[in-house]
């Protein structure tokens, strides 16, 4: 395993937001969806293209807070330009989303 920094640490952008819209995205290689998520009045919305169909359903994931790394470039994602990385953990079952216990303000660094 790599050592960082705590610079390193630092220097990515890992915030929490609420998912406040999904829809199907079907011209996606692998099964995903499009998802639209507040990062709060500092960042605002951003969209990405998630691969997490095998566990969650769409109107599971509406309201749901999520972590989200906020400073990677766009990613262009077949027609979709994915603005944000949503985090999880790889699992047998899918990724599984990586969420606060508890609701935090939306925009919440990781600290």
């Amino acid at each position: 395993m790599k050592t960082i920094s705590w610079n390193d640490f630092e220097s990515v952008e890992l915030r929490v937001g609420t998912i406040v819209r999904v829809e199907p995205f079907p011209e996606a290689r692998n099964p995903a969806y499009k998802v639209w998520v507040d990062f709060g009045a500092e960042v605002g919305e951003r969209k990405s293209s998630v691969q997490i169909t095998k566990l969650y359903d769409m109107e599971e994931l509406m309201g749901k807070q999520v972590v989200g790394v906020i400073n990677f470039p766009p990613k262009q994602v077949g027609p979709f330009m994915s603005q944000c990385l949503i985090t999880g953990f790889h699992s047998e079952g899918g990724v599984v989303l990586a969420v606060p216990e508890r609701s935090v303000p939306n925009g919440a660094k990781l600290c």
